[in-house]
């Protein structure tokens, strides 16, 4: 995995390491991607886009993340996960600024196919070294790594503070446009934190580069044991993307006031981060698809739930389940290739999982977006989601230890 380890890190340094890596999560997905769901209502009204062509942004995202998935286990050979971490979190924060200067589509579709390339990156490098600080406590490899993917809720919170108030004092017809510089500073200052935990990992010997890649090409992966695995993950990316693309949309549509939706969103993200704490036993104890089938089926109901009505209660329900479970699913394919793939293998193991996770969101976002352009509107959408989610967590199910 690496050229030399050091002696095992105290916990609390492995903690501290784990939460500054979140940055990458949260510049990855909690800004670089579910920012957008803030930003759809007012740029969908000011530029005159349908549901399909506002859901068309976070499809190109996805496709450049699937993208940059099949790049990174080729860039890893050549290049150590820190520097491809630090290299891709500077390319998201300059995309994400770019979006303010266009109002034409092809750029900003082009700009979300960039950020996306960009962001799997990131997020496939981080997760690759929480992965090797659970190495070095294997009783808190569950944490550790739920506390790196708990980093995407505090990407999610900043962005409920960052955008609304940048909308709220920037100048000019395209208000918008302040509020993607302005994530781009977020990113910037994640970024710095990254830089940090980069240079600390590399003194105590785990930001090395990969094994060669003879050893990834190993014949022993068994891929074909893993697809029921795979197939539940990419269901996953196909409903849970659509919830956090319209989501914001749907509770402005009911009439949901924007103070209420700034709530929503915040506590969202801020049940994300505690989620690392939640379900860090279970993905610590399953070695198949157990975890990963109960956590798509608890999302479906988060995912259904603003569909059947516009309470407050209800509403709220939805979001704090909804925070608290869904980067669990994306932790838990992590423990999985951990807990049966060699050290040498994880990247590629990562990597295929993102594969699936990107191609699922390709899908998700014009899906909902096409049907929202229906009688059923963006109620009807989100039972589509849920629906895969459900159907994820069956074929989830039919995974078994390796």
């Amino acid at each position: 995995m690496t050229a030399s380890v050091s002696p095992a890190l105290a916990p609390r340094a492995l903690i501290v390491l784990a939460m500054a890596l979140s940055m990458g999560a949260a510049v990855s997905l909690g800004i670089t991607r579910f920012a957008y769901a803030l930003l759809l209502p007012p740029m969908r009204e000011d530029l005159g886009w349908s549901y399909t062509l506002a859901g068309g942004m976070n499809t190109a995202n996805a496709l450049g993340y699937l993208l940059g998935a099949l790049a990174t286990p080729w860039l890893l050979r050549r290049v150590a996960p820190g520097r491809l971490l630090l290299t891709g979190a500077v390319l998201a924060t300059w995309f994400m600024g770019l979006s303010g200067f266009f109002t034409d589509l092809a750029p900003l579709l082009a700009q979300r196919v960039l950020a996306g390339v960009a962001s799997a990156l990131v997020f496939i490098a981080g997760g690759l070294l929480a992965a090797r600080l659970g190495v070095m406590d294997p009783a808190r490899s569950g944490l550790l790594l739920g506390l790196y993917y708990g980093g995407t809720g505090w990407g999610i919170s900043l962005s409920a503070l960052v955008v609304p108030g940048a909308l709220a004092v920037a100048p000019g017809p395209h208000a918008w446009a302040w509020a993607w510089w302005a994530l781009a500073g977020a990113c910037a200052l994640a970024s710095g934190l990254l830089a940090w935990a980069v240079a600390r990992l590399h003194r105590v010997g785990l930001g090395g580069a990969l094994a060669p890649a003879g050893a990834e090409a190993a014949p022993s992966v068994p891929w074909r044991s893993l697809a029921p695995a795979l197939l539940g993950y990419g269901l996953f990316g196909v409903g849970y993307i659509g919830y956090m693309t319209f989501v914001v949309a749907l509770l402005r549509a009911q009439g949901v006031g924007p103070t209420a939706v700034t709530v929503f969103y915040a506590l969202l993200g801020l049940a994300v981060v505690l989620s690392s704490r939640i379900w860090a036993g279970l993905l610590h104890r399953s070695r198949g698809g157990q975890a990963l089938a109960w956590l798509n089926g608890l999302l479906g109901v988060a995912t259904i739930l603003p569909a059947l009505g516009s309470s407050w209660p209800l509403v709220l329900a939805s979001g704090l389940l909804f925070g608290g479970v869904f980067l669990s699913v994306v932790a838990s394919t992590t423990a999985l290739v951990r807990h049966h793939l060699p050290p040498a293998l994880w990247a590629g193991g990562i990597s295929a999982f993102t594969g699936v996770f990107a191609a699922g969101q390709i899908i998700g976002p014009m899906g909902v977006g096409w049907i929202a352009d229906g009688p059923g509107g963006l109620a009807r959408g989100l039972v589509f989601s849920a629906c895969a989610l459900w159907l994820g967590a069956l074929v989830a199910w039919r995974q078994r230890p390796l």
